[in-house]
């Protein structure tokens, strides 16, 4: 997934929460410790579901979505960072609005709730660090360390009442994929202990060719930023991408998720990158000379413009026609449930086609 740099509110509280989670962790020391643990059974899931993210930041945005959206099999609560002590913490934003995602959710039919955990650490000074290896490397190091991280899961879940927990560690050290297969392992038990689910995001680099991914948790693998700010313009994805990584879940237990991503980048002239939701883009299209295109291999489409200093920009981005491409793209290649990063801004066309009971289903 994609994190985004902190506003200054953030900043401000965002060390408010770790205490509270501090006095939840250690009410639930006893219990970790006494819960066995045994294998895990495989996760149930339809072979057709939806899923979708949620992003702390773009809450109001996201739940708007949420509302109109078919309903979700359930929805992945984008919002758990850490701290430079390596403590689980959470914004003021996530705190304001999960009130009204829950509502959201009420609405439109979505009854399972994930919390996602990333691994970027927000530092006192307003400073951050994304998909940090080195925290992963620290938090799995030993029976110790992976204990404690597990007592701040737990806490969590119960102290803002998740129906489960979604992984979401990137940059994984080839080094440290045995002992974060250990932690998985622990925590899916602990977790069905508790009537609640796991969920595990993979990068497309995962290599699951070499390491033995446990059976119960739910696994979902990246199919997107085939193009991004680490190239040149081009599309998040395209059919055969999809293709090939939903062929690559063949290697995983259980009935895994292909993630796809909405919306897409503006290519700027120095060689800035920035990302642009669904809307962003369709109204940046209406600078351009020339209505957009869509690209014949992925779907999706592309137009250039003129900022307002007369320099030229390129974007990408898709659409309900282009997700529903990649979806049966995914579904030609035998996977049909598919996770959504992310709610927030997306046109009419992509709402009315996305979810368990949408059109495009």
């Amino acid at each position: 997934m994609a994190s985004m740099s902190l506003t200054k509110r953030r900043r401000a509280a965002i060390l408010a929460s770790a205490g509270g989670l501090i006095l939840a962790a250690g009410t639930l020391l006893a219990a970790v410790k006494s819960d066995a643990i045994g294998a895990a059974e495989p996760a149930k899931v339809r072979a057709e579901a939806r899923t979708a993210w949620l992003a702390d930041w773009q809450w109001e945005a996201g739940a708007a979505d949420l509302k109109a959206a078919g309903e979700l099999q359930s929805l992945q609560v984008f919002a758990a960072y850490f701290d430079e002590s390596d403590r689980l913490v959470f914004t003021p934003e996530f705190r304001e609005g999960l009130p009204a995602i829950r509502d959201a959710a009420a609405l439109n039919g979505t009854k399972h709730l994930d919390l996602t955990l990333v691994n970027d650490i927000l530092y006192a000074d307003g400073s951050e660090s994304q998909k940090d290896a080195a925290l992963v490397s620290r938090l799995v190091a030993s029976d110790q360390s992976r204990t404690k991280h597990l007592k701040d899961v737990l806490a969590a879940v119960e102290m803002y009442g998740f129906d489960g927990v979604e992984l979401d560690y990137e940059k994984v050290k080839d080094a440290d994929w045995n002992k974060v297969i250990r932690f998985i392992a622990d925590l899916q038990v602990h977790l069905k202990n508790r009537g609640k689910t796991l969920r595990v995001v993979l990068e497309t680099r995962a290599p699951t060719d070499k390491v033995k991914l446990p059976a119960g948790p739910t696994y979902v693998m990246m199919a997107y930023n085939l193009y991004g700010g680490h190239s040149g313009p081009g599309p998040k994805a395209d059919e055969a991408y999809v293709k090939q990584v939903a062929k690559r879940l063949a290697k995983l237990p259980g009935d895994p998720y292909v993630a796809l991503a909405a919306g897409g980048f503006d290519w700027g002239p120095s060689g800035d990158v920035k990302g642009v939701t669904e809307q962003q883009a369709a109204l940046l299209a209406e600078r351009s000379m020339k209505p957009p295109t869509r690209d014949a291999a992925s779907g999706s489409l592309r137009f250039d413009y003129l900022d307002d200093g007369g320099a030229k920009h390129t974007v990408w981005y898709a659409d309900g026609e282009t997700l529903s491409r990649w979806i049966a793209a995914a579904k030609s290649a035998g996977r049909g449930n598919i996770a959504l990063w992310r709610l927030g801004e997306l046109g009419d066309g992509t709402l009315a086609m996305y979810g368990v009971h949408g059109k495009g289903n």
